[in-house]
């Protein structure tokens, strides 16, 4: 059994989320030991979260403290390093060039699992700063994966109610406003929707007309596939 190295994103709860992911997933699949997990907490400054989800400036400055925090995974002897989180993956190349160990890419793996289920038309939601630097536009055109996007005012209200979810603030308001968004795609021959936010399935874990697909899960499945080999 492999040990995983987490890079922790913006926000707690979803690393959380996605540690007590793999633990149970792995247990389902090998009731032999518990998963070997390192954990390691950005000390990510407030200001530099919210100018980066919100305001769509500086996610820069997240770069030094990931390169820190996968070196240290790396010292802790990990074999391989996951990161659940969609924005931070924009330094993905940079991370991995800094540690010799592999990085399980969320974008990489998102992809695998549409093209293995043929999805070939896909609503994306998440952060501005994914969508500003088209993390998954790009892989998306490359496989030849057809997309659709919230329109600007959409993503505004979005960037609002996300960094509420990464402050630990939930409310029926910011549901309803994420239902209207996707209830768009509808209209769009979207055959499934993908949350490359990891914190959005904390507000949308389903919908009536439209599969939705939560990246960090896709990520998960793919960790524990990476820990049992």
């Amino acid at each position: 059994m492999k040990t995983v190295g987490i890079i922790g994103g913006l926000g707690p709860e979803t690393t959380s989320e996605f540690y007590l992911d793999l633990i149970f997933s792995c247990q389902k699949k090998n009731m032999v030991a518990r998963p070997s997990i390192v954990i390691s907490s950005v000390p990510l400054p407030y200001k530099i979260e919210e100018d980066a989800i919100v305001n769509n400036t500086g996610i820069e400055r997240c770069l030094p403290f990931l390169i820190e925090e996968a070196s240290r995974l790396e010292k802790a002897k990990v074999d391989f390093i996951v990161m659940p989180c969609n924005s931070l993956h924009l330094f993905i190349e940079d991370i991995r060039k800094s540690v010799s160990v592999p990085v399980l890419s969320i974008v990489e793996e998102t992809v695998k699992f549409l093209q293995k289920n043929n999805f070939n038309n896909v609503g994306i939601v998440s952060t501005s700063a994914t969508i500003k630097n088209k993390l998954y536009e790009n892989a998306f055109d490359l496989n030849n994966i057809k997309y659709e996007t919230p329109d600007n005012f959409q993503q505004a209200k979005m960037g609002k109610f996300i960094l509420n979810l990464v402050t630990g603030q939930q409310n029926n308001k910011d549901r309803e406003e994420l239902i209207s968004i996707i209830d768009d795609f509808t209209h769009k021959d979207v055959v499934c929707v993908v949350l490359a936010c990891t914190d959005l399935q904390l507000l949308i874990p389903k919908h009536p007309d439209l599969k939705i697909f939560d990246t960090m899960k896709i990520l998960s499945d793919a960790t524990i596939d990476e820990i049992l080999k």
